[in-house]
């Protein structure tokens, strides 16, 4: 489980591959830690191929623990929006299937109210409405070990960092 320091907040988001997700969340500046992780579903301690099956109804998700001074949580949320096509139903580019699927797991009322306003501002940039589920956190289950840090410790050997990871990092002007 990630640490959360004293004054950390955490907030739990899918938003389609959890490659994809940790890879830019561990470069934004105030965020201690960027987790991959499964979420939303009703099997405990999932596996990555039970998850893959369909039915265990979690999400692939990233765990976020940010330093609210430094980031906001507008900003983690900014970045949600940027990272994937928040109006395509359980389906990111290739990747398709309700585990997927882009929401926004909500650990306090008080980020409950922010995804909420949120998602109604990042509809204006959007023509087809967003699908974003906002729900309360569950239980995150971390995804096995060789999915955390997959991104970094793969770019170089993996085809997929390369033409899905890569573009959405160039996109956010991160290190790639």
């Amino acid at each position: 489980m990630p640490k959360v320091p004293e004054g950390a907040e955490t907030i739990t988001l899918g938003a389609g591959c959890f490659w994809c997700v940790e890879a830019a969340f561990k470069q934004l500046d105030g965020v201690y830690s960027a987790t991959s992780g499964y979420m939303g579903g009703t099997t405990a301690n999932p596996t990555y191929e039970q998850v893959c099956g369909g039915s265990t109804g979690h999400a692939e998700v990233v765990q976020v623990v940010f330093d609210p001074k430094k980031v906001t949580g507008e900003k983690v949320l900014g970045w949600f929006w940027e990272l994937h096509d928040p109006t395509s139903l359980n389906k990111q580019g290739a990747d398709e299937g309700t585990q997927y699927r882009s929401a926004i797991f909500y650990h306090t009322d008080a980020q409950k109210t922010l995804a909420e306003a949120s998602k109604k501002a990042a509809q204006e940039h959007f023509e087809k409405p967003i699908v974003t589920e906002i729900v309360k956190a569950g239980t995150f289950y971390p995804a096995e070990n060789y999915h955390q840090d997959f991104y970094f410790l793969n770019k170089n050997k993996n085809g997929y960092c390369r033409m899905v990871i890569e573009p959405k990092l160039k996109k956010l002007k991160l290190d790639h």
